[in-house]
Formats: structure tokens, C-alpha cells, sequence
């Protein structure tokens, strides 16, 4: 009996300290990502879709650019970055207030996109993108 007595004070002092820490009621001590759309407009997907997606969309990007030739798509990282980037900075990158590296380190996901990208807005890749290619802004209907 006092065996069941202990084991039931030691199981309610532990959801006591659950509570009262916020585990249980969704609270964090982790401090949430900033996001904050610095250009609001209308972004090429819905966020729910952007935050599962992104990065297949960013591969698909890369991959049309790097083997096919074409610039200017809708889903290029550039894109991301004009709509992103602080007014601050300029940037997306260099403190938890930026938008990509405060998702990325709350998720705990490394940002490797600027191991070889510049992170800053208003910067202009080389090149054209076909005026018939899909995707693009000079593409037809």
C-alpha cells in the first residue's frame, strides 16, 4: 500500500513540474522564429505549404537553372530573398532576427543554400531567363 501510495505522489509531482514548466501547456522556453515579411505581397505558395516545401522547390529551381539554363523562375532563391530580407540588413542571414536563419535555427536545420548564395536582397544574377519557358516572368500563358 505504501509502495502505490509513493509511486502515485511521484507520478503527480511529475505532471506538477510538467505543468508548471508550460511542457504541457505548449509553452517553450525556446524562443520563437521571427518571421516577419518585410515586402508582403503574395508568395508564390500558401505558408503552410511553404514551410513543409520549400526546399523541394528551391531544389526543382536549381536543378532547371543549373542543367536547362533558365533564370527568373517564380521559386528562385532570389525571389525568396527580395520578399525576405530584412529592410535592416538587407539580408536573411545574420541574426535570429533574419528571417531564414531564425526558422533554421529553431528548427535546427543547417542552412547550407549559403555555403555557395549571397544572402543579400537586390542582388542580380547573369543571365536571361527564356521568355517561353514555364515559370518564368516572361513566360506565356
Amino acid at each position: 500500500m505504501l509502495r502505490t501510495f509513493r509511486l502515485a505522489v511521484g507520478v503527480l509531482s511529475a505532471v506538477a513540474a510538467l505543468v508548471t514548466t508550460g511542457a504541457v501547456a505548449g509553452e517553450s522556453r525556446v524562443p520563437k522564429p521571427a518571421i516577419t515579411i518585410e515586402n508582403p505581397g503574395k508568395c508564390v505558395a500558401p505558408v503552410e505549404e511553404m514551410r513543409r516545401n520549400h526546399m523541394d522547390m528551391l531544389k526543382h529551381t536549381r536543378d532547371k537553372t543549373m542543367r536547362e539554363g533558365v533564370r527568373g523562375m517564380k521559386t528562385s532563391l532570389n525571389g525568396c530573398i527580395e520578399c525576405h530580407a530584412s529592410k535592416k540588413t538587407g539580408s536573411v542571414l545574420g541574426s535570429n532576427e533574419n528571417f531564414c536563419q531564425s526558422c533554421h535555427a529553431y528548427a535546427a536545420v543547417k542552412l547550407d543554400c549559403w555555403d555557395c548564395h549571397q544572402p543579400k536582397a537586390n542582388y542580380k544574377a547573369t543571365g536571361t531567363a527564356p521568355a517561353d519557358h514555364p515559370g518564368t516572368a516572361g513566360a506565356k500563358p
